[in-house]
């Protein structure tokens, strides 16, 4: 299954706050998703999710699996390929099957959009290289990509 996927465009899925900025909680914690297409070198802001997800069952903890599961399918569904936040939980391990996670240290969605922009080779590297289980990226002052260990 090592097809080029990057010949289609690359959608990413920013977890962010009503206001539009990255806070230090799960992916999955998140109030929307700001969905993202990467095209001719540029990102093109397409709409934002509301995750209706976000209090899933939220009295049994973090890592819900069936929450997870759910946040997987409707961003399939959006046909996204990356995920972006602060943070992410135990559904990382879940999550890196489907999309490539990357942690963000910048606050600001169009500052990282900046970033990832720079590195854009490494994300479309690892869709051609990686397609049954993607490394966890975290970009802080460079890019950092590490194994997922399954606990």
């Amino acid at each position: 299954m090592n097809q080029k996927l990057f010949d289609k465009p690359i959608r990413f899925a920013f977890a962010v706050n009503l206001a539009n900025v990255f806070e230090p909680k799960h992916f999955g914690d998140a109030d929307k998703y700001l969905i993202y297409e990467w095209v001719n070198n540029a990102f093109i802001l397409l709409n934002e999710e509301v995750n209706i997800f976000k209090n899933l069952h939220e009295n049994q903890g973090h890592g819900l699996q069936e929450k997870g599961r759910a946040i997987i399918d409707l961003l399939r569904s959006l046909n996204v390929t990356v995920v972006v936040s602060k943070q992410f939980g135990k559904n990382i391990q879940m999550v890196n099957r489907h999309f490539i996670p990357v942690i963000v240290s910048e606050n600001i969605p169009e500052k990282t959009l900046d970033i990832l922009a720079m590195h854009m080779k490494w994300i479309e590297d690892e869709i051609n290289n990686r397609p049954d289980e993607f490394k966890l990226f975290i970009i802080k002052n460079g890019v950092l990509k590490k194994a997922i260990k399954n606990e």
